[in-house]
C-alpha cells in the first residue's frame, strides 16, 4: 500500500514538473511559431507563384476601388443604424412592460434565428412585390435593401449585447439614482447605460467586424461589392488568386482599423482608463 502511494506520488510529481508554467509557455510559443511559419510560407507561395502583378495593378481601379468604397459606405450606414436600433432593442429586452419585452424578444428571436441571406432575399424581392410590376418607387433598390437587411439583422445582436451589459450593472446603481430624485429614463440614460455600454463594447465591436464580412452576401441581391468584382474578374481572366488577394486586402483594410478603434474605445472605457 505504501509502495502504491509512493508510485502515485512520484507520478504526480512528474506531471507537476512537466506541466509547469515554463513548459506550457514553451509549447505555446512553439505551436504559435510553427503555425505562423506555415501560414507565412503558404501566403508567400501564393503571392510569388500565383499572383499576376500586372493584372493586380490593372484591376485595382476602377473595379476594386469602387467596390471597396461601396462596401465601406454600406458598412458605415449599417453600423450606425444597427447600433442605434440595437440600443432600443436592448432597452426593450429589459423593459418591465410585458408587451414591449415580448415584441423585443420576438424581434431578436426572428432575426437571430433566420439566416441573413434569407432576410436579404425577403427584403430585396419581397417588398417590391407589394407594388404593381414596374411601379416600385425606388429604382436602385439593392443598396437600400442591403443597408436595411444588415441593420435589422445586426440590431438584434447589438440589442442582446446591450441587454447583457445592462444586466451586468448592479441593481444598486439604479436604486441610488432613483433615490437622488432621477426618473427612470434619467437613471437609465445617465447612470445605467454608460456602464452597460462599457460592458457590451467588446461584443458590439465583434459584431461590427462580422457586419463587414456579412457584406459579402450582398452579391446575391445584385450589389456590386467585392465578391462581385472578384467573380467578374475571375470569369474574364480565369485567374482566381490575383482578385482573391485584392479581396483579402480590401476586407482587412476595413476590419483591422475597426479592431484598433474598438480596442481604443475599450481602453478608454476601462475604470481609470486614459481619457485624455
Amino acid at each position: 500500500m505504501a509502495e502504491s502511494y509512493s508510485e502515485a506520488q512520484s507520478t504526480d510529481d512528474y506531471r507537476e514538473s512537466f506541466l509547469n508554467d515554463k513548459t506550457l509557455k514553451l509549447v505555446g510559443a512553439t505551436v504559435a511559431g510553427l503555425f505562423t511559419l506555415a501560414v507565412g510560407t503558404f501566403i508567400a507561395a501564393i503571392v510569388f507563384t500565383q499572383v499576376d502583378f500586372e493584372l493586380f495593378v490593372e484591376i485595382i481601379y476602377p473595379q476594386f476601388v469602387f467596390a471597396y468604397l461601396r462596401v465601406l459606405g454600406i458598412f458605415l450606414a449599417g453600423s450606425v443604424l444597427s447600433i442605434i436600433a440595437g440600443i432600443f432593442v436592448g432597452l426593450g429586452r429589459v423593459s418591465k412592460t410585458r408587451l414591449t419585452n415580448t415584441v423585443a424578444s420576438g424581434y431578436v428571436e426572428f432575426f437571430r434565428g433566420t439566416p441573413l441571406l434569407f432576410q436579404l432575399i425577403v427584403i430585396y424581392f419581397g417588398i417590391p412585390a407589394f407594388w404593381p410590376p414596374g411601379q416600385f418607387p425606388i429604382s436602385n433598390w439593392a443598396i437600400p435593401a442591403a443597408i436595411i437587411g444588415l441593420t435589422l439583422n445586426h440590431a438584434a445582436y447589438v440589442g442582446e449585447a446591450i441587454r447583457g451589459g445592462i444586466n451586468a450593472v448592479p441593481d444598486g446603481q439604479m436604486e441610488a439614482a432613483r433615490s437622488l430624485g432621477m426618473s427612470y429614463v434619467q437613471s437609465m440614460r445617465e447612470v445605467v447605460l454608460p456602464q452597460a455600454w462599457r460592458n457590451a463594447l467588446a461584443a458590439i465591436g465583434n459584431d461590427q467586424v462580422i457586419l463587414v464580412k456579412d457584406t459579402s452576401l450582398l452579391t446575391v441581391i445584385a450589389v456590386p461589392e467585392l465578391i462581385s468584382a472578384f467573380r467578374q474578374i475571375n470569369s474574364a481572366t480565369f485567374d482566381p488568386w490575383t482578385p482573391i488577394l485584392l479581396v483579402a486586402i480590401a476586407y482587412l483594410g476595413i476590419t483591422l482599423p475597426l479592431g484598433r478603434v474598438v480596442r481604443y474605445l475599450e481602453a478608454r472605457a476601462e475604470w481609470g482608463g486614459d481619457r485624455q
